[in-house]
């Protein structure tokens, strides 16, 4: 595997930004085909983190070794994936730019069945609301303890949302708007909406708003693997669950057993 650390320039930002890439080397067994690149997974980070987090605080590099699987992790502040209303466009960062500049970058696929998007907490809600919004681009997607109900995280009675952050994404909005609302867009997600992993530990904060997503999901019929296990909002649930996307994700080529 290679391991880089990427500083760019980005038009949508109007400055210079970073994401951290993970890149599968050739390997004879698994020849790639010419027209195409290894496939590749946009890992998002939480609030509180940056695109070094995951491989800081968990092993993705070991474990995406024998996949033959790129990673990108991108840096977005503390913007929920979203054109702030008082900040930078992240939301057109992340969708339109930053694929165009990995690909100018690294010869990746740009195939929909070797695509995929993952992330924790606030990057579970951007992984999400990718996948929903844009349901085309993506094979699968997975939320790690996802802030998936923005609208009841704003005032919940335990651990509300920043109201300085709320202001800077979202401004004086009562809530996030239906493209923004996660439950909102699974209510009315198509029949082209990709298979979603939801997994959130049951100690976790979070919990109940993973579970009216995914009620909302099983309502519109939405593919949903749900995985609630003990666990809270730290990395060492993020480090083992992670290892249960990886395997969940239909890739088109896995190594052999054995």
């Amino acid at each position: 595997m290679a391991l880089m650390r990427c500083e760019f320039d980005s038009e949508a930002l109007g400055m210079s930004t970073s994401m951290t890439v993970i890149l599968p080397q050739p390997d004879p067994a698994r020849p790639t085909p010419a027209d195409a690149g290894p496939p590749v997974l946009y890992l998002l980070h939480g609030l509180s983190d940056d695109d070094t987090a995951w491989t800081r605080q968990t092993a993705i590099e070991r474990y995406v070794a024998s996949l033959g699987l790129a990673v990108v992790m991108p840096q977005v502040g503390r913007s929920f994936y979203t054109d702030e209303t008082h900040g930078n466009r992240y939301w057109t960062f992340l969708t339109d730019e930053l694929p165009q500049v990995c690909r100018s970058f690294f010869r990746l696929s740009e195939r929909r069945e070797d695509t995929f998007v993952a992330g924790l907490s606030m990057g579970g809600y951007g992984a999400v609301k990718w996948a929903l919004r844009q349901p085309e681009r993506f094979a699968a997607a997975a939320s790690l303890s996802g802030a998936l109900n923005v609208a009841h995280r704003r005032h919940a009675p335990d651990r509300p949302l920043d109201p300085d952050v709320w202001h800077t994404v979202w401004g004086d909005a009562p809530t996030a708007g239906p493209d923004d609302d996660t439950v909102a867009l699974v209510g009315r997600a198509g029949a082209d909406t990709p298979p979603l992993y939801v997994a959130c530990g049951t100690e976790d904060f979070l919990y109940d708003d993973n579970e009216r997503f995914v009620a909302a999901a099983r309502g519109r019929g939405v593919p949903v693997t749900v995985d609630f296990s003990p666990g809270d909002h730290d990395w060492p649930y993020w480090d083992a669950t992670i290892r249960d996307v990886l395997a969940w994700l239909p890739l088109r080529t896995r190594p052999a057993a054995g």
